[in-house]
């Protein structure tokens, strides 16, 4: 059972508090994010943070070696090195990059989808851009996320496989609501590129950060039950809108404000969940 609070004024308060009291800065070195926040282009930061999002799962400690060997090549900026990337010449620097579900020729992929996209659109955020329509789809940004990820899985991958496929490695990179996935790292893309406070950069100011879907994780999903704000089981897109939508009514314009420091709780192990009532008692968002 979640954990009963006095009102839903109370638990507003309550994590309203947690949030103004967070220490970011402490905690950003934590996260992905940090891998961006070393560039100052708004082009270097979203193509040095899509990448970051696509292999933020797992560990921090993991994946951030495999995002650090993958942005390398680059140097100061990733999107003039991905832009003018030719596939024959340059996968010399990816050969032993792998993660987990990726393979090599997978990451290669990712890089070479990436090429394809800025030589068409330009930038992530003109393609963002083109899907996007408040007036058809005002409720959030699923539509526009759904068609976002489509137009990546559209691109023959024949050059880096030998025949147009789209192997499951590839696939994880692109999850999509159509599905019902979660799509946990490319909201925390999302998030990053379109709210201006705290942490992220705020640089795709079209997008009302209102809109936005929770990046739903584990933890996130954990301490959202706990606190009540949801009862589903499942980590799919309906859990993640669910959660969103008790949270806007917390804050209708930043709903997504809460996500940094609670995610970061679950992740320091302050919260392990349900099953372990005794640290509840001394729970720092309760408190």
């Amino acid at each position: 059972m979640p954990i009963r609070l006095k009102s839903e004024f109370s638990l507003k308060e309550t994590l309203d508090k947690f949030y103004n009291e967070y220490d970011f800065k402490e905690r950003i070195k934590h996260d992905p994010i940090e891998l961006p926040h070393r560039y100052s282009r708004p082009e270097d930061i979203e193509v040095a943070g899509f990448i970051a999002s696509c292999f933020a799962y797992g560990r921090v400690g993991l994946f951030k070696p495999v995002i650090e060997k993958i942005l390398k090549p680059g140097g100061k900026h990733p999107a003039s090195f991905i832009r003018d990337f030719d596939l024959q010449r340059d996968k010399k620097y990816l050969l032993g990059i792998s993660y987990r579900f990726n393979k090599e020729k997978d990451v290669l992929c990712l890089i070479y989808i990436l090429n394809q996209t800025l030589g068409e659109f330009g930038s992530l955020k003109s393609l963002f851009y083109h899907y996007h329509n408040p007036s058809v789809s005002p409720e959030d940004i699923g539509p526009a996320l759904t068609e976002f990820v489509n137009y990546f899985l559209s691109i023959d991958t024949s050059p880096v496989y030998g025949r147009n496929i789209k192997p499951d490695g590839l696939k994880q990179f692109f999850p999509s609501p159509r599905n019902g996935s979660a799509c946990k790292r490319v909201n925390l893309f999302l998030r990053w590129m379109v709210r201006r406070k705290d942490i992220d950069f705020g640089i795709w100011n079209k997008i009302l950060p209102s809109k936005l879907i929770i990046p739903l994780d584990v933890h996130i999903a954990r301490i959202s039950r706990c606190l009540g704000l949801t009862k589903r089981k499942a980590s799919d897109w309906k859990t993640a809108k669910e959660i969103t939508g008790a949270l806007r009514k917390f804050d209708p314009e930043d709903p997504l404000k809460y996500d940094f420091a609670l995610c970061h709780y679950g992740i320091s192990k302050s919260c392990r969940g349900e099953k372990f009532k005794d640290a509840c008692s001394a729970c720092a968002i309760l408190s």
